[in-house]
């Protein structure tokens, strides 16, 4: 059963990365690359489509590396999975701080209803998204490496 749950929870998590990986470093620059402000509207609908999706990606792999955790509490390499969770509830924190009231911001705006700084605000969002980034992929890596 414990293989089930890491293979399981491996899986989930990489999926989780590649996603938030193409975010970061595919879809924000074809979207800015976009001409006038096509690409704030693309954000926003990204942001509608994603932000009902990630909570649940990210609270769901939270728990699986809990489980794992526990399951495999007997096990070498749970000191791996145990910092993989920390990881993982970093970035659930960071996104709950800072990375959700900016897309909700996003999601809702239209050309007439935007502030002045919304370019500036998308700009702060991909910043701290390139780290959270950079802690999934840490995390993920933790987790292969519980696997090895």
């Amino acid at each position: 059963m414990l293989d089930a749950i890491e293979v399981v929870t491996t899986v989930i998590v990489g999926l989780m990365v590649g996603v938030e990986f193409c975010v970061a470093f595919i879809t924000s620059r074809i979207l800015n690359a976009l001409p006038e402000d096509s690409g704030q509207l693309g954000h926003a609908h990204g942001g509608r489509m994603l932000g009902a999706l990630m909570p649940v990606w990210y609270i769901g792999s939270l728990v699986l590396v809990g489980i794992w955790a526990v399951a495999g509490r007997q096990h070498d390499g749970v000191g791996f999975v145990v910092l993989a969770g920390a990881l993982l509830i970093l970035s659930v924190v960071m996104s709950v701080l800072i990375l959700v009231p900016i897309n909700n911001r996003n999601r809702a705006w239209t050309p007439e209803n935007r502030p002045e700084d919304w370019k500036q605000q998308l700009n702060r969002w991909e910043r701290w998204h390139y780290v959270r980034v950079a802690v999934i992929v840490a995390a993920f890596t933790l987790l292969v490496t519980a696997l090895v």
